[in-house]
């Protein structure tokens, strides 16, 4: 069963502040297959902040560096 019940916020999986989960239902079968968080206007805010600290870092970042992060987010998505 899938567990899509957390948000990828400023690094790490985190719950969602007041978000409900719903059911992940398989069309051709109907059968619930997972679950989902919806995120709150808070979710998205902690978000934002998380992303607005980051980019002073990043906006730094050489081309090579950039590069490899996304050499190396190419590679954990062939793996999954």
């Amino acid at each position: 069963m899938y567990d899509c019940t957390k948000n990828y916020i400023n690094g790490e999986w985190v719950d969602s502040i007041g978000g409900s989960a719903h059911d992940i239902i398989n069309p051709s079968t109907e059968e619930v297959i997972g679950k989902v968080s919806f995120g709150t206007a808070e979710d998205v805010d902690r978000a934002v902040k998380a992303a607005q600290s980051a980019f002073g870092q990043y906006s730094q970042w050489s081309v090579d560096q950039r590069l490899d992060l996304l050499e190396k987010i190419v590679t954990a998505f062939k793996v999954r």
